[in-house]
């Protein structure tokens, strides 16, 4: 129940960034914020994770550091992917990563997926489709959103296999200081490197930086040695409808019918692959 709950948690926190991360790249270009949302994320986990480091041995740092290219390449390839496609193609076409972790996990290492983790995966890309709308976007925009999907499942497959070997403070470490060299390097030739200003960049670099990443992808690892991958892609999908739900209240956003039915759908999702999620789910709806 722990474990779900800060999962739950983790796709709060990256829901409500979605207004904050929108406002703040319209002011300071998109790669220079990710690299130094990743510099904060390395930061923060600095003075337990270089003295865990060690711990990993060759074979743990080189697969922490496969996770941060994943996990970079994933937000690479979005935006670039964003930047030749449609909204809704986007954001339909990144959900696929649900559909993808567990045939991933089937085709590279032939894990077991119940019927219920796949009948929750369905009703989630449905509600995926509806609360997108999935308009046409373009091919070669579409293709890139989908290579990002494609590497946002592998990087959660990839925890699913390192998770019980190593030191998850360590992991998480090597991964965000991979991401942070990675997108460095990307502002770097872009000429995007400059020093941010504003309390409203500040603002989402800090809790981007130390929630949705440093202690985020820390709850993913620990989580991921009690949840299978497959599982933890149908919670993710939990982000999309918080990124709805907190753009309804703090931006104005209307998602219509078609919207809410697609959360409810992804809610059905969750608790059909997951069912000790209704609880979790329940006692935050009581919550609020």
């Amino acid at each position: 129940m722990l474990p779900l709950a800060a999962l739950i948690a983790v796709t709060a926190v990256w829901g409500i960034t979605f207004v904050q991360v929108k406002d703040a790249v319209a002011l300071y270009p998109l790669f220079a914020f990710l690299a130094v949302r990743f510099a904060i994320a390395t930061l923060t986990l600095a003075v337990p994770g270089t003295r865990r480091v060690r711990t990993l041995g060759r074979a743990g740092v080189g697969g922490a550091v496969v996770l941060g290219v994943l996990l970079a390449a994933a937000y690479a390839l979005q935006t670039a992917g964003l930047e030749r496609t449609t909204v809704s193609s986007t954001g339909f076409i990144t959900g696929l990563y649900v559909v993808l972790t567990p045939v991933f996990g089937l085709v590279l290492f032939r894990w077991h997926v119940s019927r219920d983790v796949w009948l929750g995966v369905a009703l989630a890309v449905a509600g995926l489709a509806l609360l997108s709308g999935i308009e046409a976007g373009s091919p070669a925009g579409d293709l890139l959103v989908l290579a990002s999907a494609a590497a946002q499942a592998l990087q959660i497959v990839g925890v699913e296999r390192l998770a019980n070997r190593y030191d998850a403070v360590a992991l998480t470490f090597v991964e965000m200081l991979t991401g942070c060299a990675v997108f460095s390097a990307i502002a770097a030739v872009r000429g995007d490197l400059a020093v941010p200003h504003g309390r409203t960049v500040w603002g989402a670099l800090l809790v981007t930086g130390v929630f949705a990443s440093a202690l985020a992808y820390l709850v993913q690892i620990w989580a991921q040695r009690r949840l299978s991958a497959a599982r933890i892609a149908v919670v993710f999908s939990l982000e999309t409808v918080f990124a709805g739900l907190f753009g309804y209240l703090l931006a104005g956003d209307r998602l219509g019918a078609l919207g809410w039915g697609g959360c409810a759908l992804i809610l059905a999702g969750i608790v059909v692959a997951e069912p000790a999620a209704a609880a979790v789910l329940k006692r935050l709806l009581l919550v609020a």
